[in-house]
């Protein structure tokens, strides 16, 4: 049995991330996941800091269950916490702006050739 290729790049690591969301479902809760954290860690410097437990769960409950229901796969931060919570930041902010789409199509022609 052939071990997968080791990681050693957040660049190496970025296709792969993006492989792992190719569900357009998948990708729109981790955008609501990320935003609801967002909410969470403003509410909680405002009112109880304690709150700031919440982000994570609150966030990464929503992502994970686009992987489970829709993807059908297990979440890239169970192997790459550190580089999955920047693609996570990389993804939303992609979708903000309206191009994460176009990024997934890069990502699979680089996969191609």
């Amino acid at each position: 049995m052939t071990q997968p290729k080791r990681v050693g790049s957040f660049a190496e690591f970025w296709p792969l991330y993006v492989r792992e969301h190719r569900n357009a479902g998948c990708r729109m809760l981790h955008f609501v996941g990320s935003s609801l954290s967002l909410a969470v860690v403003a509410i909680a410097m405002a009112t109880r800091i304690e709150w700031l437990l919440l982000a994570p769960v609150v966030g990464y409950g929503v992502a994970w269950t686009g992987h489970y229901c829709l993807e059908h796969n297990r979440p890239a931060t169970f192997k790459h916490p550190i580089w999955s919570f920047i693609a996570d930041w990389k993804m939303w902010t992609l979708m903000l702006v309206g191009r994460m789409d176009e990024e997934i199509k890069r990502v699979e022609a680089i996969a191609v050739k």
